[in-house]
């Protein structure tokens, strides 16, 4: 193909003709791998003459080839085309220069992406020459190719970002070559005040973060080191910025470049002080750094927080603006801060002042908190109620400032935020009217309620105080006129949920202020109610109306406990409401895919954050729909009406492969097709899309997969052995998984029990399979000393004695035609103590009992000749079989047990999956009914079987 071509496919893929689009994406397909296509690429991304569009829809092509098809493994998975060698040199020769050229910024986005995971796969190995490239660039005069020179260091630290020190020996190398540039430079711009001077030193600034991110280099613990990189990110904090080049806009004003740069200068310090530095806080993953804290905190640590609390003071009298970021790592460092009795006691002095001119400012209603609540209740909702969105706020942070200080420095501090939090509420009760300021009662009891685990302490001594403070300054806003401190009212009953009314009129009014709230006119005052409700008792379903309004995550377990508290009550309405909820996840996920392509546009700012926010939202409402189902159970015929409900939840995210939704998608099939017992249409066509998401994407979910793949050959048998299709289908997967370099051990003991599964429930149907089936357990019991782990071994030795089970004849002919008979007898019988569930020892005994009425002239010679054994081996797992039963039978009741000992040991995962095989293998139990066959063998019906010890 030539340039021209390409280009013309590439401005197709962006036309207005949704034909002309797939035409073209159906030609790039099929030209992918043509060796010099990638270097096609790099012409038109480097040519002037080429449109912002087109350099667009390249660039994020490239991205998508490169992640899928750079490493061999990738491209196997993803079963694309190999990139050729001759297109990997032209990437690494020209993508540099080609940033430094005509690319637009929504386009270096995508390229750094690409070049990042290039960088991954063959640095330094594979690039010899990328620093020779680097020092190049930032060793010219060329602003635009010393910012590039920036760009291309900041993705080569990355990548050393979450290494430890085994592994950062290129990183120190680079540090020692590259830092003293980039710290000249940065000395240089801190004193300029234009945008692109901000630009390269923020750049410099987050380099240097990737860099102490995870590990503090050798080469970066030296005074000589320290001394200029920590005085250079002081004077920028402490810089002040032009009020001609400040944004007016208070929200471009917090996005403001030069804003930033203080950010990630706060941020460094932060994080120098808090993981390396202080002493008070290292772990014992750190005890290494402990010469280097004690250095850092006598000579940094107090430097640093007088200037904080310098630039802090400012920030009270109004002289200067900080940044909502900058305000949050302030309260980050105080709070580490007054962990270390150094800096403690340069903080002590100023704890006061913190308290009333720092922390509560932040916690008071705000004129923009009243604008967001007014303008979008549902975002006030999400920025203010749900922890997954408020988590990285200044609010936060300056909350766990004022408990932290509450909590260690207790006798200096704690009555003295008692006294300013009464002396604020009793000026706002004895106020007249039009002199009241309902938003510093607001924070005022925002700020008790940060320390209630503090005052409801017994030895608090001011517990017994909290009735009457609730009858005085709480209850009362129940009827507020602000909506603000309706809120604020349901949520002092959620802070203080374990405080006891001893006045039953008392709780009375609380209930009725609850429910009055949950019919309020305001959303964001109906949701809080909602919340405190699940920390008080079970009201009515109003709960419920407010899922197709809002998505945050803080009310999945309110409404989940909803659900299980109201099953009854809500059968007649359960399709409704699976319906309604299915709505609610469908718009949550139209949300997800604006994100994402807000991400695909380069603007990176708050898209990424936003896509997680989302999908936790969605999975919130995924839980949901299983509690529903979980409460239905005993209700099929209904169930099987919610399918075709909850059918485009399940194709709408295994077709757009949201895998962080795989497992609670899987969780919901699991629970359609084991509570309903049978497989309807609709839940085939799931299974197809489910093989179909297990060959692209899912086979690292194999064990999520599991319990739905073993219900529709469990529950599915019929149309299971009527079809070709399904059986290939099921014995590729175990294929996969038991040959997969991706999957462990532990997942391979699903590929097990889906053979076992297959072997129960298609008696004398799977017959080509059988075959297949033991040459992949013995690839494994060949090298059996190469097993790690004990139970896949169990689990591969029990697949074979499946196989014998299925059919005797066969089973013994397949192991004698390549000479593994002996061998895995000997295997099995030596491990025959391991078969201790009840599932196990009776498929033990039915096997042997399948052995011993086949007519001895047809078994192999070892097995002729070893009856004795054989008789011992089934007397004594027969034997031992009540016993087991007895076992499991008391383990059911210790699971069942709700009072159980809150301080037992906790199971870990290895020992949980092990439980839940076992729960897995009594499902199959029920066809293995050991007495009959046993009675058949040796009481008379089968004489074969006693006429071979004779």
């Amino acid at each position: 193909m030539d340039t021209r071509e390409v280009y013309q496919l590439f401005s197709a893929t962006y036309h207005s003709n949704p034909s002309l689009q797939k035409q073209a994406e159906e030609r790039l397909k099929q030209v992918e791998g043509t060796p010099g296509f990638i270097s096609i690429l790099i012409q038109i991304l480097g040519s002037e003459e080429t449109e912002t569009g087109t350099k667009q829809a390249v660039s994020i092509y490239l991205k998508n080839r490169i992640r899928h098809s750079w490493n061999l493994e990738d491209a196997s998975a993803y079963k694309s085309s190999p990139i050729d060698q001759q297109d990997r040199d032209a990437f690494k020769a020209n993508i540099l220069h080609i940033m430094v050229t005509t690319v637009p910024n929504n386009v270096r986005v995508q390229l750094l992406d690409s070049l990042n995971r290039v960088l991954v796969n063959d640095f330094p190995d594979k690039w010899l020459d990328y620093m020779t490239q680097i020092h190049a660039l930032l060793g010219t005069n060329d602003a635009k190719m010393v910012y590039v020179g920036l760009l291309a260091l900041q993705q080569v630290v990355k990548i050393y970002q979450w290494k430890g020190i085994d592994n950062r020996a290129p990183l120190n190398e680079i540090i020692e070559s590259t830092f003293p540039i980039t710290l000249q430079m940065a000395q240089s711009l801190r004193n300029e005040n234009s945008i692109d001077a901000a630009e390269m030193l923020r750049i410099i600034l987050k380099t240097y973060s990737s860099a102490t991110q995870y590990e503090l280099a050798d080469p970066l613990q030296s005074n000589s080191s320290l001394v200029p990189w920590i005085t250079l990110m002081l004077h920028i904090v402490e810089k002040p910025i032009p009020p001609e080049i400040i944004p007016e806009d208070l929200e471009e004003r917090q996005k403001f470049m030069w804003y930033r740069v203080k950010r990630w200068s706060c941020q460094n310090l932060n994080r120098i002080f808090s993981r390396y530095g202080n002493p008070a806080q290292l772990g014992q993953s750190s005890k290494k750094y402990v010469a280097f804290a004690e250095n850092f905190s006598r000579q940094f640590g107090s430097q640093i927080l007088r200037v904080y609390l310098q630039q802090t003071e400012l920030w009270i009298k109004k002289e200067v603006w900080l940044s909502q970021k900058i305000l949050l790592f302030f309260a980050d460092f105080y709070r580490d801060a007054l962990t270390h009795k150094l800096t403690w006691q340069i903080m002590k002095p100023y704890a006061e002042t913190l308290v009333s001119h720092f922390i509560f400012p932040q916690l008071c209603f705000s004129k923009e908190d009243e604008e967001l609540w007014v303008e979008d209740p549902v975002d006030y909702v999400h920025k203010k109620l749900d922890p997954l969105e408020d988590f990285t706020t200044p609010v936060t942070a300056t909350i766990t400032f004022l408990m932290d200080l509450a909590k260690y420095r207790h006798k200096f501090i704690f009555k003295k935020i008692l006294t300013f939090i009464h002396n604020v509420l009793n000026t706002y009760r004895d106020a007249q009217p039009e002199s009241k300021d309902p938003s510093q009662k607001d924070g005022a009891l925002k700020m008790i309620g940060c320390i209630s685990d503090l005052i409801l302490r017994k030895k608090s001594g001011i517990s017994q105080h909290m009735e009457p403070f609730f009858t005085t300054y709480v209850f009362p806003e129940f009827q507020s006129q602000y909506p603000y401190l309706r809120a604020r009212a349901c949520d002092m009953l959620v802070k203080f949920s374990e405080l006891n009314f001893e006045n039953e009129a008392n709780l009375a009014t609380a209930f009725q202020g609850v429910t009055a709230c949950m019919r309020d006119t305001e959303l964001p005052v109906k949701v809080q109610a909602c919340l405190s409700l699940q920390c008080m008792i079970r009201h009515e379903t109003e709960l419920l109306d407010l899922t197709n309004q809002i998505d945050a995550d803080t009310l999945s377990s309110v409404m989940e406990e909803f659900v299980e508290v109201f099953s009854e009550e809500l059968t007649p309405f359960a399709i409704q409401l699976t319906e309604q909820l299915r709505n609610t996840f469908l718009r949550i996920m139209h949300d997800y895919q604006e994100s994402e392509a807000i991400l695909d546009d380069g603007k990176l700012l708050d898209s990424e954050l936003d896509i997680s926010d989302k999908a936790m939202a969605a999975s919130g409402v995924l839980k949901t729909i299983t509690t529903v189902l979980l409460s239905l159970e005993s209700t099929p015929d209904l169930l099987a009406q919610l399918e075709n409900a909850l059918l485009p939840v399940i194709t709408y995210t295994l077709e757009n492969t949201i895998t962080d939704l795989y497992d609670d998608i899987f969780d919901i099939i699991d629970t359609c097709t084991y509570s309903i017992k049978q497989i309807s249409p609709t839940m085939w066509r799931v299974f197809e899309l489910m093989y179909k998401t297990f060959k692209d994407t899912g086979i690292d979910y194999i064990e999520e997969m599991f319990p739905s793949l073993d219900n529709y050959i469990s529950y599915g048998t019929l149309t299971f052995i009527q079809s070709p299709t399904l059986q290939r289908m099921v014995c590729d997967i175990i294929e996969t998984v038991m040959t997969s370099d991706r999957l462990t051990e532990s997942e391979r003991t699903c590929g097990c029990k889906l053979i076992e599964s297959v072997l129960l429930n298609c008696r004398g149907v799977i017959d080509q399979y059988v075959g297949s089936f033991i040459e992949l357990i013995f690839v494994y019991l060949s090298n059996i000393n190469n097993i790690s782990s004990s139970s896949f071994k169990f689990y591969c030795i029990e697949t074979v004695v499946n196989c014998i089970y299925y059919n005797p004849l066969l089973t013994l002919h397949i192991l004698e035609e390549r000479n593994l008979t002996q061998a895995f007898f000997s295997i099995w019988f030596e491990n025959i103590n391991k078969f201790s569930r009840v599932h196990d020892k009776k498929l033990v005994i039915v096997t042997l009992c399948s052995l011993m009425e086949t007519p001895i002239e047809r078994l192999p010679p070892i097995l002729q000749t070893g009856w004795p054994q054989v008789l011992e081996v089934i007397l004594t797992t027969f034997s031992t079989l009540p016993k087991a039963e007895e076992r499991e039978s008391e383990q059911h009741k210790d699971n069942n047990n709700n009072d159980a000992d809150d301080d037992d040991d906790v199971l870990d995962e290895d020992t949980e999956y092990l439980e839940f095989l076992t729960r897995e293998a009594a499902r199959h139990a029920h066809k293995i009914d050991v007495y009959i066959r046993f009675h058949e063998v040796f009481v008379g019906k089968c004489p074969t079987a006693l006429s071979n010890f004779v």
